[in-house]
């Protein structure tokens, strides 16, 4: 992976060695805009994520695992898939001490920043399950996960000026995992009310 930190300026080496915990890379995504893609869809690299200083779900989950590689750490995203009538989510996870956490970027209340203190991918993964509802009816709606390790793309997606579609389509065509038959997704009960009415809590406004 040399060949991808000897493309880094200086701006993003310095940040990147400052960012060298997961605490520290969830902070500064806390502090960047999300990108409301108002001119069409983007899926920046770190790189651009900088330049343009927004993110959202999937480009922040990207540029976490840029830096957490660049400490050691393998990147691989969890990509948590939804029900067509809602959209999917991707993190960024990491292991420490033989326990899965997990880097999030989101604009809302729930689908956050996760500890490292599950023993398996599904663990973490069933962490969300329950958060992961339509605020119109509180129908829940995740039903699959996949895990993607970004070592096997050849190209440099850390400083790619163009729109890392690769990176969706690589998701897009791995086999993922279903978390629940098709019985126990008629029984779900649907969230309540004042789950639905913190679900509607954003940081950022679209203006």
């Amino acid at each position: 992976m040399d060949r991808f930190w000897r493309k880094l300026n200086k701006e993003e080496n310095v940040l990147f060695k400052r960012l060298n915990t997961p605490q520290k890379i969830q902070n500064f995504l806390e502090s960047l805009p999300i990108n409301f893609e108002k001119r069409g869809e983007t899926l920046y690299s770190p790189r651009n994520v900088l330049v343009k200083n927004k993110a959202h779900c999937f480009e922040g989950a990207i540029f976490a695992t840029a830096i957490l590689m660049y400490h050691g750490h393998r990147p691989i995203l969890l990509d948590l898939k939804t029900k067509f009538n809602d959209e999917s989510h991707v993190v960024a996870l990491f292991k420490k001490e033989g326990k899965w956490g997990a880097i999030s970027k989101t604009n809302h209340a729930s689908l956050r920043y996760r500890d490292p203190v599950y023993k398996s991918v599904r663990e973490i993964v069933m962490s969300y399950f329950h958060e992961y509802f339509l605020n119109s009816n509180g129908e829940k709606t995740l039903r699959s996960y996949a895990t993607a390790n970004l070592k096997k793309i050849k190209k440099n997606w850390i400083i790619d000026e163009n729109n890392l579609w690769y990176i969706d389509n690589m998701l897009d065509n791995i086999k993922h995992t279903k978390i629940l038959n098709k019985k126990e997704a008629r029984q779900l009960r649907s969230a309540d009310t004042i789950e639905r009415i913190v679900g509607k809590i954003t940081v950022w406004k679209k203006l």
